[in-house]
């Protein structure tokens, strides 16, 4: 697989974002969506402008960084980068998912630079001091001299490793950088109070990442809000996805708007998998015999979207690297272990993942069209159908409301 690496414009100029944008222009996102206007372009143009949305959208809210099954063993870590925040995704001992940020406290270097298995110790490459996986600093080596790997002038307690704020909730660690936000059971309770009448608590429970067509990732030359926005609604569906109209037509659709403001999205009343085969996947135990055919799609703000099927999971989440450019990171999940690893059902998990990837990257092809089009002056943020786009105005709004 080829990595494409970019980097976070570390130029960016502390700005008022005042000097960036006019803040009436925010504004008017929040009035009703009959006069309402999008973001304005510098939401997803200008380099300076990101700095306020890293602050005020990411590091302050609970932020989707990875998934647990990435990590699976105790020991397996992996670093990420959160616009320009690096950090270690890391499985303790007690399996524990601990996120701590990825820097030596001695001199600053970055610990992790790939994903690694550790025995018993993270070591910094640079001077050799180590720290458990409880981020404890546990080895100085040569720190009061020759042989001398204790010195009584420094206190290795006040030294370890600064843990993250985080919580895993169906695989994904979530985080909140700045440690501002709500509880995450509080915070995620609206969204999981919705979904107990198709799946109870105890069926989640049941979900297993697919080893062998699990995965897959896709480069957006866009801002990430793009992806967000265009997957609440189903609006595009006869255009952008026709082979998925088909069979799923705008008027299936229902929309979804969580309140508190912190989630939006679609659900779909006609789910009927179409798979070449007579073979079918398990479904969830509890999920109601008079609607195995709704399947709900949910953007959890700000990063990722969600998809809850009789018979499936799925999580996909994004990562925004600058203003203009985002990956994709689509994670799939089945009802128990046959459905997502043994080789009777090996080729259904197959067409399902083909399915999503081709839906996906029907969708990168508008979202990078849209990045080019927010370069004209002409265009104020553009406007909203009252009856179709509630949910991405919903969605806007949320996005405005943090800024200011």
């Amino acid at each position: 697989m080829l990595m494409i690496i970019f980097f976070v414009d570390q130029n960016i100029k502390n700005l008022l974002l005042s000097e960036i944008l006019d803040i009436e222009k925010l504004n008017n996102v929040d009035k009703p969506i009959e006069v309402a206007n999008g973001l304005p372009n510098e939401c997803y143009i200008n380099n300076d402008y990101l700095a306020h949305e890293r602050e005020k959208v990411f590091y302050n809210k609970w932020t989707v960084i990875g998934v647990a099954s990435s990590i699976p063993n105790p020991g397996d870590a992996k670093p990420h980068n959160l616009l320009g925040i690096p950090l270690i995704l890391l499985r303790d001992k007690h399996m524990k998912i601990r996120v701590f940020h990825n820097v030596c406290s001695h001199r600053g270097f970055k610990l992790l630079d790939k994903p690694c298995s550790l025995k018993n110790v993270i070591r910094c490459p640079y001077h050799s001091w180590s720290y458990d996986f409880n981020g404890k600093l546990v080895a100085t080596p040569h720190i009061g001299g020759m042989n001398k790997h204790n010195c009584s002038k420094f206190s290795k307690s006040e030294s370890g490793l600064k843990e993250v704020r985080s919580h895993t909730w169906l695989d994904l660690i979530f985080i909140n950088l700045n440690n501002n936000e709500i509880d995450f059971e509080k915070y995620i309770r609206p969204l999981s109070d919705r979904w107990k009448k198709f799946w109870p608590i105890k069926d989640r429970d049941l979900i297993v990442y697919s080893k062998d067509y699990g995965y897959f990732n896709l480069n957006a030359k866009c801002n990430w809000k793009f992806a967000i926005e265009n997957y609440c609604e189903s609006y595009h569906l006869p255009w952008v996805h026709p082979g998925l109209n088909s069979y799923s037509k705008i008027d299936d659709h229902y929309h979804i708007q969580g309140l508190p403001n912190r989630f939006a999205g679609q659900g779909s009343m006609v789910y009927n998998p179409r798979f070449k085969s007579n073979l079918k996947f398990p479904t969830f135990p509890n999920w109601p015999k008079d609607q195995e055919h709704i399947a709900e799609y949910v953007a959890l703000f700000p990063n990722v979207m969600l998809g809850i099927h009789k018979d499936h999971y799925y999580a996909y989440w994004i990562e925004p690297i600058n203003h203009e450019f985002t990956l994709e990171h689509m994670e799939l999940y089945y009802v128990g272990e046959q459905a997502a690893q043994a080789n009777k059902f090996k080729s259904l998990r197959k067409q399902n993942h083909k399915q999503w990837e081709d839906i996906q990257r029907e969708d990168v092809d508008i979202i990078q069209g849209m990045q080019t089009g927010r370069n004209s002056p002409s265009y104020n943020g553009g406007n909203f159908s009252p009856v179709m786009d509630n949910p991405t105005h919903h969605f806007h709004k949320w996005v405005a409301n943090n800024l200011i």
